[in-house]
């Protein structure tokens, strides 16, 4: 039996409580400034309220940390003291280095950062980690890959790398959603209802990643598929293509690539 505590229950911190509360060899503990964010989890997958950050880490050999970036500091000198090296610090603060966590553990345990997207909130994340500290044991690394492999899809990933997947899977969702709203938009403005257009773009979405996900085929196969010699699809690409939208979308992910860069 683990024991993990997480300190910050608010929407990823509790996202990743739910997860980790449907695997029975894990004992769930928690600290939040909302007892009643608390109490809500405590309901929903059997966390632990602890009165605080403190008691979290004497309770637990995995302590997640799910709090801001600006408020990192300030909640590890308080738990600085009560770290050790069987203790092992997972951080999803965005920015946070593997440096800096070890700056302010005093290099006193192991560290594993961590880079989630929003579709953890619905246990479909993507989750980059971070596995370099060499005080990590391999029960570490299997446990830390097992546990969001529970909650998506978990990538070992250097942490020179942390930038590229910001912008293209951390910002990612952003993209989708921006070119699902101009896939409404072109349906309404040619007839459709929006809440129709909605629905009918929300089912595409779902059914083309399903597919992708679930086919043998490479995508641009599936793509082929729908694109018969003279066809509408081909007019409709000819027209992305006119417009650079896969450049397009190769400078959007750099400015965020560059951008997490200047932050952090």
């Amino acid at each position: 039996m683990e024991h993990l505590g997480i300190i910050g229950t608010g929407n990823m911190g509790g996202a990743l409580a739910m997860g980790a509360g449907d695997l029975a060899e894990v004992t769930l503990y928690g600290f939040d400034p909302s007892s009643k964010r608390l109490e809500s989890l405590r309901a929903a997958c059997g966390l632990i309220p602890c009165a605080h950050p403190q008691e979290v880490c004497q309770r637990s050999t995995y302590v997640l940390l799910a709090v801001k970036p600006h408020l990192v500091p300030v909640v590890l000198a308080d738990m600085r003291e009560h770290l050790g090296p069987d203790i092992c610090l997972i951080s999803i603060a965005a920015g946070v280095t593997m440096d800096r966590l070890k700056e302010l553990t005093d290099h006193v345990c192991p560290v594993i950062r961590v880079m989630p997207n929003t579709p953890a909130l619905v246990g479909q994340g993507v989750f980059a980690v971070c596995l370099e500290d060499e005080g990590l044991t391999e029960a570490n690394k299997t446990f830390v890959m097992n546990l969001l492999g529970h909650m998506g899809s978990a990538y070992e990933l250097e942490e020179r790398l942390f930038d590229v997947f910001t912008g293209l899977v951390g910002s990612g969702p952003a993209y989708v959603f921006h070119f699902m709203e101009g896939l409404i938009d072109a349906g309404v403005s040619l007839g459709l209802g929006r809440q129709q257009a909605t629905d009918m773009v929300k089912g595409l979405v779902t059914g083309s990643a399903t597919m992708a996900a679930t086919s043998e085929m490479h995508i641009t196969q599936l793509k082929e598929m729908v694109t018969s010699p003279g066809g509408t699809t081909i007019a409709g690409l000819n027209e992305l293509e006119k417009r650079a939208c896969k450049h397009a979308l190769y400078k959007a992910v750099k400015a965020a690539h560059d951008r997490s860069r200047e932050l952090g």
